[in-house]
């Protein structure tokens, strides 16, 4: 299995294509930006160089569109990466371009963010399913180091094992291994909770929501502030999908609210259309009130709960945090959020991935998320499996086994929990 020295980005003018192509460029490796027309792969190619602060000479990306350059980028590309937009059939028209043009041992892969990887390459060759697989980078790749790879059950493993050292070593990737499942391992648990706290805005309000999952809970981004921020749309492409394509304990926690789809379906897709659950007014942000669909100063009392576990952050002991969040009785929403999370990312281990480790790796390096093992160990093994019962929610396996060795989940020595938290 040759190694990667060359690559072509399709869809080089967007957000993901642009930032991928930083990221191959950053590691030294020539990258040629392909788009629809030769000035939207150039504008690619600035947009990368923004990006990239710096990190790499602009020359080591070059420019050309389908139409002039596909057969001879193709003919050079050890790795073909497809950027274009997040659609099934849009896809499969490239692959099937990509099929007739590219030698026999050139890898293909998607950046898709939760499309079956196994369906995108159906009815291609069948060298072409050997050395197709999923790429999923975060976005912004060139600073979110988080990264999904993922094989259908007919990618060669050699395939895998060259492009899993390629974005480990080259790139710098923290790479995790998924299962072709639907939104794969970082998706689907970053999802579930973000609409769980959208459903849940429309009683609770969308200030207070924001407020009670804010950084001090392990996590950089307030929910709702983090749809603004991904857009309206894209999460509500993502939980669609989900809600169509599984059916398990959270299924209806993917239903997009309906508040939501007549605010996208009138335009409103957050920061890009300048407000969604939040916007600014001069220096004041504003949450939007959904019972008289206005928006009014985000400035609420803070609970007593809640000043304590801040308290307790802002001095490294995220643990102590975790205490106050058990036994308080005002807290009883976030347990349920938080215990949520617990059981359904752990829950995963065994179908979506392999280990405990692999979901609190992308939970960390690619959502900037306290890890679930980090709360687990945080509230104890034993202490989190009885709440997880009280609550009524699966127990995954992982936390019986935790709690019956009596150790520890969390095992990366290296990185420093606390830093998860922030009393902000």
């Amino acid at each position: 299995m040759k190694s990667i020295r060359k690559i072509v980005v399709l869809g080089a003018n967007g957000a993901m294509g642009a930032g991928s192509g930083a990221v191959f460029a950053a590691a030294g490796i020539p990258t040629t930006f392909l788009a629809r027309t030769l000035e939207k792969a150039e504008a690619g190619r600035e947009r990368a160089v923004t990006l990239g602060k710096g990190a790499f000479d602009r020359a080591l990306i070059s420019c050309g569109s389908y139409a002039s350059d596909l057969g001879h980028a193709l003919a050079e590309a050890d790795l073909v990466l497809e950027a274009v937009a997040e659609d099934l059939v849009t896809k499969r028209e490239i692959f099937a371009v990509i099929d007739r043009l590219r030698p026999q041992e050139t890898i293909v892969a998607t950046v898709s963010s939760g499309l079956s990887i196994a369906t995108l390459c159906a009815d291609r060759s069948a060298a072409f399913r050997r050395h197709f697989l999923g790429i999923h980078l975060f976005n912004p790749p060139t600073v979110i180091r988080g990264c999904e790879l993922i094989a259908h059950p007919g990618t060669d493993p050699g395939v895998v094992a060259v492009v899993r050292d390629f974005l480990a070593n080259a790139c710098n990737r923290e790479v995790v291994e998924c299962t072709d499942s639907p939104a794969f391992a970082g998706n689907r648990v970053g999802f579930k909770l973000l609409n769980q706290v959208a459903q849940l805005a429309e009683e609770h309000g969308v200030a207070y929501m924001d407020q009670l999952l804010g950084p001090y809970t392990g996590r950089a981004m307030a929910p709702l502030a983090t749809i603004d921020l991904v857009g309206w749309d894209v999460h509500a492409a993502i939980v669609d999908n989900l809600h169509a394509s599984t059916h398990d304990v959270a299924h209806a926690q993917f239903a997009l609210p309906a508040y939501m789809r007549a605010k996208i379906a009138a335009g409103v897709l957050g920061r890009k259309t300048g407000g969604g659950f939040f916007k600014r007014e001069g220096k004041v942000s504003h949450a939007l009130d959904l019972a008289s669909d206005a928006y009014a100063p985000a400035d609420l009392p803070t609970p007593v709960f809640m000043e304590a576990m801040k308290h307790h952050v802002a001095h490294g002991r995220h643990a102590a945090a975790m205490e106050v969040m058990c036994s308080a009785e005002d807290a009883g929403l976030l347990r349920e959020v938080l215990l949520g999370y617990i059981s359904y990312a752990l829950g995963l281990v065994g179908e979506v991935v392999e280990r405990p480790r692999d979901i609190d790796r992308i939970m960390a390096f690619g959502f900037a998320w306290a890890p679930p093992s980090v709360l687990v160990d945080a509230i104890g093994p034993g202490r989190t499996i009885i709440m997880l019962e009280q609550a009524k929610l699966p127990v995954p396996l992982c936390i019986i086994q935790a709690a019956s060795h009596q150790r520890a989940m969390f095992d990366e020595p290296s990185v420093d929990r606390s830093g998860f938290f922030k009393a902000a």
